[in-house]
């Protein structure tokens, strides 16, 4: 005898494991944690900083 499937759910389990697939997908491509995101952040701050700490003038003004 063949096993008794509801549709509805079978139609739901597939899309959302498709869903998943592409998510997963989209993260390698254009995914970075939040972490890396304030990490990468901060040592940009903290290198801007550094440089406009050593300028003669008013930082912002060209020389």
């Amino acid at each position: 005898m063949a096993e008794i499937v509801n549709l509805r759910m079978a139609r739901k389990r597939k899309v959302r494991a498709d869903q998943e697939a592409r998510a997963s997908e989209q993260r390698a491509i254009h995914g970075r944690s939040k972490f890396e995101k304030q990490r990468d952040r901060a040592a940009e701050e903290k290198d801007r900083a550094f440089v406009e700490g050593h300028f003669r003038g008013k930082p912002g003004v060209d020389q």
